[in-house]
């Protein structure tokens, strides 16, 4: 348990910087940095003479892992249409994802020598080399930054290419001049706690997504432990997150956010205490009640990207949806020694992952609903999502006129 828990260690320092370093830098180059920081140390863990160095380096790849998975989906989130954006974070991200998860037995199967399998999992990490000259930088990013003209000339370039005129005025003078006396203001992670209402937003996303975590990589791991051949389990369980990504996909798209969330986890979660009451000579049953949990947290895992995302304005989505990416780092730190806890117990892990899962699945009936809604540009517009009450910052007299002048705004967006 410990090499696994000191690689999502790596994970989750990884979470914790690489959002501020997207938001400072800009989603393309901490995207491309942390590809190549991932694709070196593992190339270099190939070569590792001691268990120590093996470890030291596993943090590492675990770091640069999760930071070009967080900065590619934000990139992805910001430069994509609505429709098409749905289908990125969903079907795009995660069935890639689950591709690769059916690989890795495949390959282990054929190349049992340790080694061998790490350099022939790495260097399809070179692969990325030729997407610099392809994947353009985030406009919403660089409005943010106040550099108003490459916004443009990436807008423009992807009009030509989607055969589309683009107007002579792509954005309002006012509206650049109000952005403009805004740029200057720099943000942290102390931003995500500025008002009660981000907080609780902040509190929330946090508990669900280490819940989250716990259950999806506890069940990965406890794989092996499970009846039958480990690669071909193996196989079952990397499949078995298509249809869940497919799933997801769809209620995205057609149902509102939380309650397609919660009905994924109170089914992961109920399936997982139900293992308990199957006797011990009937397996399969076991292993299909483990593989239907597998299906319901890896569908509420693919949607809580999204509901994250949309919650969080430009300015501190990278940080909002790396600090609840390191809060699920957390629980993946803890999930080894859950599934360990299956050698004092077989049915402890699926006890302690059930509940929790169900709790998460009540949770998440709570947060504010951003179905249908416009993605947050700023904090201002953040605080307007359905749900939530408008409480301006006081230090922001702009804010304060316009409360003034727009009185009905405290009305419409009250819980």
């Amino acid at each position: 348990p410990l090499s696994t828990s000191l690689f999502f260690v790596g994970v989750l320092l990884g979470s914790f910087i690489s959002g501020q370093l997207s938001d400072k830098f800009g989603r393309k180059n901490v995207l491309f940095a942390t590809l190549a920081m991932q694709t070196g140390f593992s190339f270099i863990q190939v070569f590792s003479t001691s268990w120590e160095m093996f470890s030291v380096l596993f943090v590492l790849v675990g770091m640069g892992q999760i930071s070009n998975y967080v900065a590619a989906f934000v990139l992805g989130t910001e430069i994509l249409g609505k429709s098409v954006r749905l289908l990125f974070c969903t079907l795009g991200v995660c069935i890639f994802y689950a591709f690769g998860y059916m690989l890795l037995p495949l390959f282990a199967f054929f190349i049992r020598d340790w080694r061998m399998l790490l350099l022939a999992l790495t260097l399809p990490g070179l692969l990325f080399i030729p997407l610099w000259w392809v994947i353009p930088e985030s406009p919403r990013w660089l409005i943010s930054q106040g550099r108003f003209q490459e916004a443009e000339d990436i807008i423009r370039k992807a009009a030509k290419t989607n055969g589309i005129t683009a107007p002579d005025v792509i954005f309002d003078p006012s509206e650049l001049q109000d952005v403009n006396s805004q740029k200057q203001q720099t943000y942290t992670i102390l931003d995500l706690m500025r008002t009660r209402n981000i907080l609780t937003i902040t509190i929330m996303s946090v508990l669900l997504w280490m819940i989250i975590s716990v259950g999806y990589f506890g069940l990965s791991l406890d794989t092996p432990n499970l009846h039958g051949d480990v690669y071909v389990n193996c196989f079952l369980s990397a499949v078995i997150e298509v249809p869940a990504y497919i799933i997801s996909w769809l209620l995205l798209r057609y149902f509102p956010r939380r309650y397609s969330m919660a009905a994924a986890l109170f089914l992961g979660g109920c399936v997982l205490l139900f293992i308990q009451l199957v006797p011990s000579h009937i397996t399969a049953l076991s292993i299909l009640l483990v593989m239907l949990g597998k299906f319901g947290i890896t569908s509420a895992f693919s949607m809580v990207y999204v509901y994250t995302a949309e919650l969080y304005a430009t300015v501190v989505r990278n940080m909002g949806v790396g600090a609840s990416s390191m809060a699920s780092r957390l629980g993946s730190i803890l999930s080894p020694y859950f599934v360990y806890l299956g050698a004092y117990d077989r049915f402890l892990p699926y006890i302690l992952m059930g509940s929790l899962t169900v709790l998460s699945g009540i949770l998440t009936l709570f947060l504010p609903e951003s179905y249908g809604m416009p993605l947050p540009d700023t904090i201002d517009q953040m605080l307007r999502v359905k749900g939530l009450e408008y409480r301006p910052p006081s230090s922001s007299t702009r804010d304060s006129k316009e409360e003034e002048e727009n009185p009905e705004i405290l009305k419409s967006t009250a819980f």
